[in-house]
């Protein structure tokens, strides 16, 4: 019964990170952009950082196949749990894109994330920023107990931060699941690659860097 648990906290967890971020792209755009560029940002960074604290004690709070994976390499997180994850975050992502769609069933993309620029662009985006996303959670989840007090408000920052700059030009996903969702939902599948491959390499590479630092 204790491993439904964590199962269970990474599709809450990610439906909450898919239904609010994605959900207030979805209403800055049917709202004409009261919420703006930065208020979609603060979204995605304070929705993260608050299902962290929530869940974090649960399933570590993943919520994102590339953070598995990233934890699986690192020797911190058992391969058998990998699909179980996985399965469980894309649960939580396509319900919550699901139940958008019936919401704003007007809306095109639902929150896809969709290169402004060229594919080649996103995808270099993608991976550095995911690089850097997973360098920070190696960190402050594997450092000492106090980093780990602030282990939610780094990561929720990180999110922000990265959201803030780069989502205009990539959509700054950093997220296989998050992507996949939406863009399944909405039908949207153009440059999908782009967003299921990136943010793995970006993970595997922050991880192997982790490793040599430590």
């Amino acid at each position: 019964m204790e491993k439904y648990k964590k199962y269970l906290a990474e599709i809450i967890g990610t439906f909450a990170m898919v239904f609010c971020g994605t959900g207030a792209i979805i209403v800055n755009q049917h709202t004409n952009g009261v919420i703006t560029h930065a208020g979609v940002a603060c979204t995605w960074g304070l929705i993260v950082t608050a299902m962290i604290y929530a869940l974090g004690n649960v399933s570590g709070a993943h919520f994102n196949p590339a953070v598995t994976i990233g934890f699986c390499i690192a020797k911190s997180f058992p391969a058998k749990e990998i699909i179980p994850y996985v399965t469980s975050q894309g649960i939580g992502a396509f319900g919550a894109s699901m139940i958008l769609k019936l919401l704003f069933s007007g809306n095109d993309t639902l929150g896809s994330t969709l290169p402004a620029g060229t594919p080649m662009q996103s995808f270099v985006l993608e991976l550095l920023l995911t690089f850097f996303l997973v360098l920070v959670i190696m960190q402050v989840a594997k450092g000492s107990k106090e980093q780990g007090m602030f282990a939610g408000l780094a990561i929720g920052s990180v999110v922000l931060l990265e959201a803030m700059f780069a989502g205009p030009i990539c959509g700054a996903s950093m997220n296989p699941i998050r992507s996949l969702a939406p863009a399944i939902v909405s039908g949207h599948t153009e440059h999908l690659w782009v967003y299921l491959s990136a943010p793995i390499i970006g993970s595997v590479t922050a991880v192997g860097l982790w490793k040599l630092m430590k």
